[in-house]
């Protein structure tokens, strides 16, 4: 009697466990919102070396998000971005929609006339870090869906006019999306990591102290 009376302790104690288990802790929100100003001081700084890139270095555009519903990592952001809702057919064929290129505040109906810009471009990110990640990692930089400011549907001609080139180089040519701009180039440089050289640090620290002091950078670091 007293060894089943030990048994039946036993298994109360099994049955119980997992009441008394502390619960896991909550992971804490990765994203954060800081100054342009702060932004600044937080990307390190090196200077660029564009030794071996080649564009092929990033496996672009992929399956996207779902990848069996045919559309591309550039179809998902021209349905995300349209002002005007396309129509999808089958394999992700678009057709009709409008968007507004915050570059230059263009409107658009054709989509020839569109064009995905990385907001930091592959060649500049190259030369800022990327040359040392895997080809996973600059896959996945190159077809980023989880930052609305890594991937942004501009006209064709903004895009072209831009390159590689970065905010000391470059900007767009409406002035009033310059705060926006800078803000999102830095947050894309502090999500995945990446370096800026002196110069590039400059460019938007004369935002940062000027027109633009009020303008928050959020980011979540890339995965």
């Amino acid at each position: 009697m007293i060894k089943n009376f030990t048994r039946g302790l036993a298994a109360l104690s099994l049955s119980l466990t997992p009441l008394l288990a502390p619960a896991p802790a909550q992971a804490a929100d990765p994203t954060e919102t800081t100054t342009l100003a702060d932004a600044v001081h937080r990307i390190p700084v090196a200077d660029e070396r564009r030794e071996g890139y080649t564009r092929t270095a990033y496996k672009h555009w992929n399956a996207g998000e779902v990848p069996s519903d045919g559309c591309t990592t550039r179809a998902e952001v021209l349905i995300a971005e349209a002002t005007e809702a396309p129509s999808v057919g089958a394999n992700c064929k678009l057709t009709g929609g409008e968007w507004l290129s915050y570059y230059d505040a263009q409107e658009v109906e054709d989509m020839d006339k569109l064009d995905v810009d990385h907001m930091v471009p592959l060649a500049e990110a190259w030369d800022s870090g990327a040359s040392a990640w895997s080809a996973d990692r600059r896959e996945a930089y190159a077809n980023d869906l989880g930052a609305p400011a890594s991937l942004v549907a501009v006209t064709a001609r903004a895009k072209s006019s831009k390159a590689d080139q970065d905010p000391s180089e470059w900007l767009p040519p409406l002035p009033s999306a310059h705060c926006r701009y800078v803000s999102e180039w830095a947050a894309t440089k502090l999500r995945w990591d990446l370096a800026a050289d002196p110069a590039e640090l400059d460019a938007i620290a004369v935002f940062a102290s000027g027109q633009c002091k009020d303008t928050a950078v959020t980011y979540t670091a890339a995965p």
